[in-house]
């Protein structure tokens, strides 16, 4: 199966780690990725991984959302609600059909807390947002059964035996987006564009927009050679 990631972030019980651990098995799916979990993997999430162990024993564990997904070609955020503002949202079956995408080697799927979901800046780190929908009376699955909605569609595309159309140049990974973020954010407060203070509501439009472009590699560097000459001229630090 094509190289998918499932992340989780912020989980609390390890109950929910380990049922994660036997959805992604059942499909085939191995990469399972901690960040920052609030519990441990302990005895409870073994029994919950049920036939698992050994995706559960591979997990590795991460100190932030950047580390976890710094390689991935693709980073999509499961959100049970809609933000006020908009992001690219697509279901479970187009999702899919996005981390096939020409390009898309290397995909992760970011799954949050069980309460809250992920945050709005963890949001902005997705080049698309995945919803589920679910009946009036529920908002949202629990989180082993998200994990697994994902991954019968996966194990599904794959059993169509469509191979993925990998003809394109491939695309700006999840670091190094961040890091034309961080680039970006500096040259427009070193051109007087954004106050130093205030750069959030600006930048998260900014991301939406090149975050829906599905943005090269070869074009974040022509990008950030263009920051760079801008503050060259401006007198900042590239």
């Amino acid at each position: 199966m094509q190289q998918v990631s499932i992340v989780l972030v912020g989980t609390t019980h390890s109950g929910n780690i380990g049922a994660v651990a036997r959805a992604m098995k059942t499909m085939g799916l191995v990469d399972l990725r901690l960040v920052q979990p609030v519990c441990r993997v302990d005895d409870v999430a073994t029994a919950r991984a049920s036939g698992a162990e050994d995706v559960l024993q591979g997990a590795r564990i991460y100190e932030s959302l950047d580390q976890a997904v710094e390689e991935c070609d693709l980073v999509v955020g499961a959100s049970a609600r809609l933000r006020s503002l908009p992001w690219p949202v697509a279901d479970p079956r187009q999702t899919v059909a996005r981390i096939r995408s020409p390009g898309a080697a290397r995909a992760a799927v970011l799954f949050g807390r069980e309460r809250s979901g992920l945050s709005n800046d963890e949001l902005e780190r997705c080049h698309l947002l995945m919803h589920i929908p679910t009946a009036p009376d529920f908002s949202s699955l629990n989180l082993a059964a998200a994990v697994q909605v994902l991954a019968y569609e996966l194990r599904m595309a794959e059993a169509s035996n469509t191979p993925p159309d990998l003809s394109k140049d491939r695309p700006a990974t999840g670091g190094e987006m961040q890091h034309f973020y961080a680039h970006l954010e500096q040259t427009l407060i070193d051109i007087g564009f954004l106050h130093p203070s205030r750069p959030g509501r600006v930048m998260r439009r900014l991301k939406r927009l090149f975050n829906r472009a599905e943005v090269e590699a070869v074009e974040i560097n022509i990008l950030r050679g263009i920051l760079g000459a801008a503050q060259a001229r401006h007198g900042g630090q590239r």
